[in-house]
């Protein structure tokens, strides 16, 4: 936990965006913050004032239980069962600080240490989000499996899951994926689900499934597979890209023998999930204020913004290199592949930073990309881009992305004039 990160180095990056004591302007195109939809944020500051104005005193001035607000608990159950035609009730549901803070709970609670054996956090695909490289205690405790990689057209490809190698794991304590994917975009098919609900039942653990911006929000993407509600199954859910990043509120759903151990963990490190946003969220699912954001405003910004920067992208980009883009479903990112032995995504990332322009190096969305076997120079032929940026920051940015491809190549072509 102390050691240096992709998810540190991001938010490192975020700072000296923020505010940098030599007033340079940075272009983040890295960052994964939401966009700013100011109807988005019209609508969560109403909700707040109303919630500070009705119950700040309760909710803000007391503590409250760990399993999260009742009113908060309640809207949850009502709104899935709704939804969804689940059948699940209070006991079902956990409120955390973040999304994140939930997967780490689960990862140090079923993975680690154990009486009869060690076992490991498995991310059933990599690339995966690469904050899950930081949810281990142990050294050693996290592992991921290579995707098959496919390539499609000239300028795509995309990622499959290895269900064999699934399947072969050993010491395997919770299996964790994000669906869209990040950074990929990629959406898990239902067939894929079910293939990896079978493999967790297999190997006797649950399967964790992250649906930060997967439906029922903020539901970014084209496709908009429903959660599935399994005994084998976590579902994390996040209110940070449906507009409330800073405010570090997710929330769990799974069998009681999952959740229960959840409230116990969060009574004894962090007593509860901050309780104002709570009261929020409680309105905006029991009022349905949250599914008319996604279908008006959420929904149909991202839909824009992912075509305008997958146009930018084929169109700047340099037509001489071989890039390839993920052919991905849905989330606020670009996977871009750029297929050259010349290529090293960490130089490309401070050839980058050195003109002011900030993407996310791919290599640390693999768990151990040094010692790839299937993908070789794959691992470190990848970078992140985000749709998130206003209009003239991500045209700026490529542009800089654009010309640091030229250049690389050009130097890459005088190294081997000159052998």
């Amino acid at each position: 936990m102390a050691r240096l990160s992709g998810l540190r180095l991001i938010m490192e990056d975020i700072a000296t965006s923020m505010g940098s004591a030599t007033g340079r302007e940075w272009l983040n195109l890295g960052i994964g913050n939401p966009a700013e939809i100011p109807e988005v944020g019209d609508t969560w500051g109403r909700l707040t004032a109303e919630a500070l104005e009705d119950s700040f005193g309760t909710v803000s001035c007391r503590y409250g239980p760990s399993r999260g607000l009742p009113s908060l608990v309640d809207a949850i159950t009502d709104y899935f069962n709704r939804h969804y035609g689940w059948d699940i009730g209070p006991q079902n549901v956990v409120v955390g600080p973040g999304s994140q803070m939930l997967c780490f709970i689960a990862a140090t609670l079923f993975t680690g240490p154990g009486e009869a054996r060690d076992t490991q956090l498995v991310l059933p695909m990599t690339p995966d989000y690469t904050g899950y490289q930081g949810l281990s205690l142990t050294p050693g405790g996290i592992a991921g499996v290579e995707p098959v990689l496919q390539r499609q057209d000239e300028r795509s490809f995309r990622y499959l899951f290895d269900m064999p190698a699934v399947e072969r794991l050993t010491d395997v304590g919770l299996m964790l994926m994000s669906t869209p994917s990040n950074p990929t975009g990629r959406c898990a098919a239902p067939d894929e689900i079910r293939s990896l609900v079978s493999a967790a039942e297999a190997h006797d653990v649950p399967l964790m499934i992250d649906n930060a911006y997967g439906a029922p929000f903020p539901r970014i993407g084209e496709v908009a597979t429903p959660p599935l509600r399994h005994e084998r199954v976590i579902n994390v859910f996040s209110l940070s890209k449906a507009g409330l990043p800073g405010e570090r509120l997710g929330f769990a759903i799974a069998d009681e023998q999952y959740i229960s151990p959840i409230v116990s963990f969060m009574a004894n490190s962090t007593l509860h999930a901050p309780q104002l946003v709570q009261a929020a969220l409680a309105r905006a699912l029991s009022s349905d204020v949250l599914d008319s954001l996604v279908a008006l405003e959420i929904g149909p910004f991202y839909t824009q913004r992912r075509k305008f920067v997958r146009s930018l992208l084929m169109d700047r980009l340099p037509a001489d290199v071989a890039w390839r883009l993920h052919e991905g479903e849905g989330g606020m990112f670009f996977w871009v592949w750029v297929d050259e032995e010349w290529f090293d995504d960490l130089a490309m990332y401070e050839a980058l930073k050195a003109r002011g322009v900030f993407v996310v190096p791919g290599r640390h969305f693999f768990t151990e990309p040094e010692r790839s076997r299937g993908l070789g120079l794959h691992t470190r032929q990848c970078f992140r881009v985000s749709v998130t940026p206003d209009a003239d920051t991500l045209t700026a940015g490529v542009e800089v992305i654009a010309e640091t491809l030229a250049d690389m190549r050009a130097g890459s072509v005088r190294i081997r004039d000159n052998r």
